[in-house]
């Protein structure tokens, strides 16, 4: 060792602790700015029986629906699924998979709400993810894997 260099000394302190996230994720970390834009989504299905659906939101014509309560996005998105279902001749029945992006976490027992009356008792698996902004500001977007069996 070169006598002419300091010597550093290791911080023998604790690491900090990570910080508590209590949003998940901010508008400062998003890719690109929404505005009115509703995205441009596919329905790709392959040579498979599974229909993959994705930027289900609350849209009517080219507008989403983001001033409606949560419970009337979230109706609308599942009136818009079953919309692109039958034009595959399937129902919610056929839906094997929900993926659930909500901008407010707190909305999770509305939507919950709305999702098991329309699906009458026979839930497919979800997963519900906070992100913090969707397409044309709506409030819920869905994902969807749906069987042809």
């Amino acid at each position: 060792m070169n006598s002419d260099q300091p010597t550093r000394s290791r911080d023998e302190s604790s690491p900090a602790e990570p910080p508590i996230v209590t949003q998940p994720s901010s508008s400062g970390r998003r890719q690109r700015a929404t505005g009115t834009h509703t995205g441009a989504f596919g329905q790709r299905t392959g040579r498979s029986d599974l229909v993959f659906l994705e930027g289900i939101l609350p849209t009517e014509g080219n507008r989403a629906r983001s001033d409606d309560p949560i419970d009337a996005q979230t109706e609308r998105c599942l009136d818009r699924l079953e919309a692109v279902l039958a034009g595959y001749g399937l129902g919610l029945e056929d839906v094997m998979r929900v993926r659930v992006q909500l901008t407010d976490l707190e909305s999770r027992d509305v939507v919950d709400q709305v999702y098991e009356a329309r699906f009458d008792g026979e839930y497919p698996p979800r997963t519900t993810t906070g992100v913090c902004e969707l397409p044309g500001g709506a409030g819920v977007q869905l994902e969807v894997v749906a069987a042809d069996e």
